[in-house]
């Protein structure tokens, strides 16, 4: 099966996913994430029609952007855990972040971004009880939305999250929406919710999710680093 063809399979299932929860699939946002693939497959995923691609690593984002080039209307998402100190060159390649998990990055991320136009953020937030994953806790998701809120070169969008292993992602999703609700209390149109995967979308369009990273099951497998 080509490229083309996985698309079409996936978002055939999406849009079923979305209709048997209720939901518009013109809503969604499906983001095609291309980590570890060569550029090329961007250029073909952007004749396919695809707009949003993600990647995982900012040295990878960086050089594949740069490769690729301008395309209208193509929008690079930073799905990885980020580090202050590569804020500049995420801010550089990225449209939109979406791991946004603490006051210092957002501020790294705000003071790169002096002369630019507004960066959209999502907040990451931590869906297990394990606190070396990447994410803010869930009952500190307030205090960050409010301080992300203050960096004037960021625009806050709504919440991301990873489904954890080993429980159900149904029940983690309807945390996440949880806190999303929370942060629109501070940001009202922070509507955003990105979650869901290839193995999980189906539950995190039920819970509300905007925006889905959906990876191999497009690109097919992930070549081999050494």
């Amino acid at each position: 099966m080509g490229l083309g063809e996985r698309l079409a399979e996936v978002d055939a299932r999406i849009a079923d996913a979305a209709r048997a929860a209720g939901r518009d699939p013109g809503a969604l946002t499906r983001i095609v994430v291309t980590k570890f693939h060569a550029a090329p497959v961007v250029d073909e995923l952007y004749r396919l029609g695809v707009r949003d691609v993600g990647e995982n690593r900012q040295q990878e984002l960086t050089e594949k952007k740069r490769e690729v080039g301008d395309r209208e209307g193509l929008r690079w998402h930073f799905i990885g855990q980020a580090q202050t100190n590569k804020a500049r060159a995420i801010r550089a390649a990225a449209s939109v972040v979406h791991s946004v998990d603490r006051a210092r990055l957002a501020d790294a991320l705000d003071a790169a971004g002096e002369g630019m136009p507004r960066l959209d953020v999502l907040l990451q937030v931590n869906l297990t009880d394990d606190p070396g994953r990447g994410g803010t806790a869930p009952d500190a998701i307030e205090e960050l939305a409010a301080h992300a809120a203050g960096c004037t070169t960021l625009r806050v969008r709504g919440v991301m999250a990873v489904a954890p292993l080993g429980e159900p992602p149904a029940p983690a999703f309807e945390r996440l929406a949880a806190c999303s609700a929370t942060v629109r209390t501070v940001v009202p149109d922070a509507a955003w919710i990105s979650a869901g995967m290839t193995a999980d979308f189906a539950e995190a369009i039920s819970a509300g999710a905007t925006h889905l990273r959906i990876g191999s099951a497009i690109t097919g497998p992930r070549p081999v680093r050494g």
